[in-house]
């Protein structure tokens, strides 16, 4: 957790809140308690319009997977409009789907967003009915930038917060500054913002680009200075999993060996054939070809196939005690999901295929979120921002092994509605993640409940060296073999939780 104001400080955290609201004006506002850190974040951008430290008006949060980010601003903004420190805010988003849980996030608090409209302009903005903030992607600040600031000026008359959701998309590369189109309208949109909110749960990236708010610190790493990007709040999701807010993983990686057929001496497949033990692979070149062959539900060893019904028996036996338990499938690409799915409907499963080329996407998002199949088949569309608490169980089927990418596909199983958390105990009943034994996957199922900084290098980390450094962090979580029915698997153990808490228990 960032550290908070020194005694010495002429400003802190701790700033005495004016009094709350009586009589019908209390009665309107819905009461929702905010966690403590949701309670911190009020504190500090209060201090921060009171006194700006060196970063200025900008201030980021990283905060897991599950925190509460979108509730924690909302909440943040309507107690600082309600002292009369802040009037609107705007609010940007990546995608049209997160855009909307934004909105159904506002009104459960008590605010009205407004989604921009190009077509209205400024008329969306002058229409009748309270209103307390503006709604857009960024790509819509990017096309439409010079109508925007025309309109947002003439109507944010007072002091107002720019709200940047999953704020590492706005990079700027100081080489190529006018390559970022959303950085470049982010900042030309929200200069004259009173404070700007940046909001992520990745902070790491696999380029050099930089976070629009943020600040920067150099660090020495051996003989070579790197900068590291330093948040003003960060809650990793090992504390999120101590204080019940979100649910541990357990992670099940299926082994096994991958045949590669060699070219005989007509160049057709007459040749002999190689095997690669997929989780003890060293070689780079030879991982990322046995996890390509490992995804395919046709190769010989059937890896993909026992991940996915090792899946699938998992979410069997969970749905006794949670009821509406919904499965999560990752896969590389339109006709790989398609398989997939098919497969799972041979085994009675109600499935929903979604994929950002179809118009009807986010529909079958939102379906699957009511309850309407149990498992979601996605390519690309349900990982960042996307909240479904009934998801229990992922299965990771593709080749991307960027950090990032499998952090943020995983912890779609962690977070909690109001009602489960009513009927669980601290710590709370895990999540499961299956997946191939790729080395890669293994060193981030290491240490994906720790945060890890930001860093700027001079050239980008390989995918080995981030695996190998996450690894080295996080080596108390020794893998074990266990085997079931569909084979051997290497379990990683989930983080130790203080022994202090009812019930705490080691994930097993």
């Amino acid at each position: 957790m960032a550290a908070m104001g020194r005694a010495s400080d002429p400003f802190s955290f701790q700033l005495r809140e004016p009094q709350r609201p009586t009589g019908s004006a209390a009665a309107a506002l819905p009461r929702i308690e905010p966690r403590a850190w949701q309670r911190q974040l009020i504190q500090l951008l209060r201090a921060r319009l009171v006194q700006p430290s060196n970063g200025g008006h900008d201030v980021l949060i990283h905060a897991g997977p599950g925190a509460g980010k979108t509730l924690g601003a909302l909440l943040s903004f309507r107690q600082l409009q309600r002292e009369g420190r802040l009037q609107r805010c705007l609010v940007f988003c990546h995608r049209s789907a997160i855009a909307r849980q934004w909105q159904a996030a506002a009104r459960a608090v008590g605010l009205e967003l407004r989604s921009w409209d190009p077509q209205l302009g400024a008329a969306a903005l002058a229409a009748d009915g309270p209103w307390h903030g503006l709604l857009l992607s960024y790509q819509a600040a990017a096309r439409h930038l010079p109508s925007l600031r025309e309109h947002w000026r003439g109507t944010a008359v007072g002091p107002w917060l720019a709200i940047a959701d999953e704020v590492h998309h706005l990079g700027l590369d100081p080489d190529e500054p006018e390559a970022a189109a959303w950085g470049q309208a982010f900042t030309g949109l929200c200069g004259g913002a009173t404070l700007r909110l940046g909001l992520t749960g990745t902070p790491f990236r696999a380029d050099n680009l930089a976070f629009c708010a943020a600040r920067r610190q150099a660090v020495r790493e051996g003989d070579q200075l790197v900068e590291h990007i330093v948040p003003d709040l960060s809650v990793e999701p090992r504390q999120l999993i101590a204080a019940g807010d979100v649910r541990p993983l357990e992670f099940r990686f299926q082994d096994g060996w991958v045949d590669h057929g060699r070219p005989g001496p007509d160049g057709q497949g007459s040749g002999d054939a190689e095997t690669s033990p997929l989780s003890a692979e060293e070689r780079e070149s030879w991982r990322a070809r046995n996890l390509r062959r490992a995804i395919r539900l046709g190769d010989g060893g059937s890896i993909a196939l026992r991940v996915l019904l090792g899946a699938r028996r998992r979410l069997e036996q969970l749905r006794p005690g949670h009821a509406g338990a919904g499965g999560l499938v990752i896969a590389r690409d339109i006709a790989h999901a398609r398989g997939l799915g098919q497969l799972l409907e041979e085994q009675g499963e109600r499935v929903l295929l979604v994929h950002s080329q179809d118009a009807e996407a986010a529909a079958g998002l939102a379906a699957f979120k009511e309850g309407e199949a149990d498992w979601l088949v996605s390519v690309d569309m349900a990982t960042e921002g996307f909240d479904a608490p009934r998801v229990r169980v992922v299965a990771y089927l593709t080749t991307v092994v960027t950090r990032s990418r499998f952090v943020q596909a995983i912890t779609r199983a962690v977070r909690m509605d109001g009602e489960r958390a009513a009927l669980e105990a601290v710590p709370r009943q895990p999540s499961y993640v299956y997946a191939p034994a790729d080395p890669l996957l293994i060193a981030y199922a290491r240490s994906w409940s720790l945060s890890e900084p930001y860093l700027l290098r001079q050239r980008p980390a390989s995918s080995t060296e981030e695996a190998a450094a996450g690894a080295a962090r996080s080596g108390r979580l020794p893998l074990q073999a266990i085997d079931e029915r569909a084979g051997t698997l290497l379990r990683v153990r989930g983080p130790e939780l203080p022994p202090f808490l009812p019930g705490a228990r080691r994930s097993a």
